[in-house]
This record gives structure tokens, C-alpha cells and sequence, in this order.
């Protein structure tokens, strides 16, 4: 039986917002997710509700319904997202070039030590795997 990977659709940016919410806490309510974003700004629980009505009809989100109130999960990984987006950028923006990617990245935004010894780590690896 050949293994499918569902196409799950890119996420816009409120939908994002919720799903980093969701990766943050884990599952939660719509009351939940409504009082973290939306408190400060005034949009309504029921804004929340249909966000995440709309992200679990996209497949975003699992809806777990057994209690009174429904809980919510995100339904793709933190990972997978960042991946999905960061080829999208690849290929619109840097016409497919991981070099210009990171040397804008590393041009333009100050790493942190460990993020410099991370990205030395990666460097080492992927130069090994080369010269295999």
C-alpha cells in the first residue's frame, strides 16, 4: 500500500497566529485560544470560533468532540509548516538558492553564539556528507 501525504494548504497569517498558539500549549478551547490572542484587542470569541471552524474544514486542525467544549490541536507539526514556507521563500524570493537565503539571513540579523555554533554544526555535516 503506497503511503499518502495528505497536501495540507498553506496557512495565512491569522490562521498562523492560532496555530502557534496551539503548538505553544497544545490543545486547547476556542475560549483558550480566543483569550491569548484576541483579550487586548477586542475581537469577538466568535471571530476565534470561526477561525478555527474554517482551519479544521482546511485540515489544519483536529477537533476533539467529545466534551462539552470542543478542543483543538494543530493537525501539522511546527516543522512541517516552517518547511512549507521556507520553500515557498526559496523559490519565489531566491529563486531557489539556499546560499542567498542565508547569507541575506545571516547579513541582515545578528546570530546569537549558539545559533553560530548550531549552523557551524550543520555546515561540518553537510560538508562530510559531500565528500562521500
Amino acid at each position: 500500500m503506497a503511503s499518502f501525504k495528505r497536501m495540507l494548504p498553506k496557512p495565512t497569517e491569522a490562521e498562523l497566529e492560532i496555530l502557534r498558539v496551539l503548538w505553544e500549549h497544545g490543545a486547547c478551547t476556542v475560549r483558550d485560544v480566543h483569550e491569548v490572542l484576541h483579550r487586548r484587542d477586542g475581537t469577538g470569541y466568535t471571530t476565534a470560533l470561526k477561525q478555527l471552524q474554517i482551519m479544521f474544514d482546511k485540515g489544519l486542525v483536529e477537533r476533539d468532540e467529545s466534551q462539552r467544549a470542543h478542543v483543538y490541536r494543530a493537525a501539522v507539526s511546527k516543522e512541517r509548516t516552517q518547511k512549507k514556507f521556507l520553500s515557498d521563500m526559496l523559490q519565489r524570493v531566491f529563486d531557489g538558492s539556499p546560499s542567498r537565503l542565508v547569507l541575506q539571513a545571516l547579513g541582515d540579523h545578528k546570530a546569537s553564539r549558539e545559533e553560530l555554533q548550531e549552523i557551524r554544526a550543520l555546515l561540518n555535516q553537510l560538508d562530510k556528507d559531500a565528500d562521500q
